[in-house]
């Protein structure tokens, strides 16, 4: 067995090496899923909420991490990936100094640096990747407006993704699928959104007066 094994193997680590499995398995199964056009992401806590005057005390430790800020599954990586690397660091540290920390002291540990780590996390991802929705907007206002497929081809199949910008000016991803009496819409296509369904908008190819120039720019 190699080095790497005995380590990721060992007793002390033993929690953190599942954490790490975990999470690399739902990231890979969250990339395969896209690369065909689908996200589990959409599946698994696609609907998560909390009421934001919530007094109960779980209520008010996901909203201090930002849940619902990022797809549910997303916050579930970060959180093992966090953890993880925070056990292993802990039980390094440990073993320089010549001893080894009790498995559940170094979990506890890793648990409650966690916490702070995944909220200034969760918080930077969230600015950066598109969401599905804000508390601005409703899924309902997307409905007539152009979008540009960044994950596709579109057809009547598994939906595949499309980008938008709000009236407010934030980047949107959603899911979204052809028109029955549509043909295929290529990835980088305009496509206007013509109504939505249990699972995704349904998409035509947008009209040419409707897309706007590539450098256009507003005048006074």
């Amino acid at each position: 067995m190699s080095v790497a094994a005995d380590i990721l193997l060992a007793p002390d680590v033993r929690p953190f090496a599942v954490a790490a499995a975990i999470m690399v398995s739902l990231g890979g199964i969250e990339l395969l899923t896209m690369l065909v056009g689908f996200s589990i992401s959409e599946l698994v806590g696609h609907d998560f909420a909390l009421d934001s005057e919530t007094h109960s005390g779980i209520g008010g430790l996901f909203l201090w991490i930002n849940a619902g800020r990022l797809p549910l599954l997303i916050l579930i990586i970060l959180a093992l990936g966090i953890f993880s690397i925070a056990g292993f660091l802990l039980q390094s540290i440990a073993h320089g100094l010549g001893g080894v920390m009790p498995v559940l002291i170094a979990a506890l540990a890793a648990a409650a640096f966690s916490v702070p780590a995944l909220r200034v996390a969760s918080r930077g991802i969230a600015r950066i990747i598109p969401r599905d929705e804000t508390y601005a907007v409703s899924d309902a206002d997307f409905v007539g407006k152009v979008a540009l497929v960044s994950v596709g081809p579109l057809d009547q199949g598994l939906p595949g993704r499309v980008r938008l910008k709000d009236v407010f000016g934030n980047w949107h991803t959603v899911a979204a699928r052809a028109s029955p009496d549509s043909a295929a819409l290529p990835v980088g296509a305009n496509v206007l959104l013509v109504d939505r369904d249990a699972k995704s908008f349904i998409a035509i190819s947008a009209p040419a007066d409707l897309i706007a120039p590539p450098h256009s720019s507003d005048r006074a």
